[in-house]
């Protein structure tokens, strides 16, 4: 099987870059306006109509295609969330963001980015970079004002998993168990501990100015990210390391649209739900998930409401012999 990987680093943005940014946002948000006005989801419906339409804007064909294949992912979240009840505002893309797969070149240590016909811009790539992306083939490149993300992909055979580790997500900590009959627990309060610290800082702000104190709160949030980000990264790369020396699939529950159950006028409060809805546990799947199928780990997702856990084992097990 292909699995996905990305790597990040920090650049510098020269005009030419942020006017790529800048048309790709006005594109995408061109194609949302096209699709909510004559109901469109699908990419080649939206692809016909709009992509003459992008001939106006200064940009190359390689972004033209994929601002309409993000205003697609954009359209579709915004119906799925119209048919589940909820009341959505019309989508908008704020953000100065870019992301292509066609044009881009890699040269020894640099990454060259098309800005016009045979006309590219030079971004440099820092030595942590060049290493993870060494020998693996790259699929797409995004840009946000001062970050640079590139993913890759490589080909993995799946293991046959001689078991599976259970991953209990919780509040304060992850509980595992194995079918070796083997139960341990991962402290996880000092991200619940942090979250909880820079929501008492944020709501000491005395900003009588909006922009400003929006300004501020972003910037607290950053650093309240990274803090439980890094937390999490060691967290779920003890898991999977654990499993791969065992040679275990990974096993988790699918806790979709767990927040339904946090919100107001359900009878809890406010800090209730704040300590809840502010739960990284999708964070922490998604970390689990890529780094497991890097490494070969078969996972699976499972809802505890439809099917218990012991049946979905067993089919996995009957479907590997």
């Amino acid at each position: 099987m292909q699995v996905v990987k990305a790597v990040q680093q920090n650049y510098s943005p020269t005009a030419e870059i942020l006017d790529i940014l800048d048309e790709f946002r006005s594109m995408v948000n061109h194609c949302i306006r096209i699709g909510l006005q004559e109901d469109i989801t699908s990419l080649k419906a939206l692809s016909s109509r709009t992509y003459r339409q992008l001939n106006d804007y200064n940009a190359m064909s390689y972004y033209k295609l994929c601002a309409i294949s993000a205003a697609v992912g954009v359209l579709r979240n915004y119906r799925k969330a119209s048919r589940q009840g909820q009341r959505p505002s019309p989508p908008y893309a704020r953000k100065l963001r870019v992301t292509t797969c066609y044009g881009f070149r890699m040269t020894s240590n640099h990454l060259l980015l098309p800005v016009q016909p045979r006309r590219s811009v030079c971004i440099p790539l820092n030595k942590h970079t060049l290493q993870t992306i060494s020998g693996h083939e790259v699929r797409s490149v995004t840009l946000t004002p001062h970050k640079l993300s590139i993913a890759f992909t490589k080909d993995v055979k799946e293991i046959n998993s001689l078991g599976f580790m259970g991953v209990d997500r919780n509040l304060d900590n992850v509980t595992l168990a194995d079918t070796d009959s083997q139960v341990r627990q991962i402290d996880l309060s000092k991200a619940t501990e942090i979250k909880s610290m820079y929501r008492n800082i944020k709501s000491k702000f005395q900003r009588n100015d909006t922009r400003i104190r929006r300004k501020i709160s972003q910037k607290y949030g950053l650093k309240e990210r990274a803090k439980v980000q890094q937390i999490l990264h060691h967290v779920s790369k003890q898991i999977v390391r654990e499993a791969k020396r065992n040679q275990y699939g990974v096993a988790m529950e699918n806790l979709t649209n767990l927040r339904k159950l946090y919100r107001r006028r359900n009878g809890q409060g406010a800090k209730y739900r704040f300590r809840l809805n502010s739960w990284s546990y999708a964070e922490l799947q998604r970390q689990i998930e890529y780094k497991a199928r890097w490494e070969g780990l078969p996972v699976i997702l499972f809802y505890l409401r439809t099917r218990s856990w012991s049946l979905i084992l067993l089919d996995r097990e009957r479907r590997l012999a």
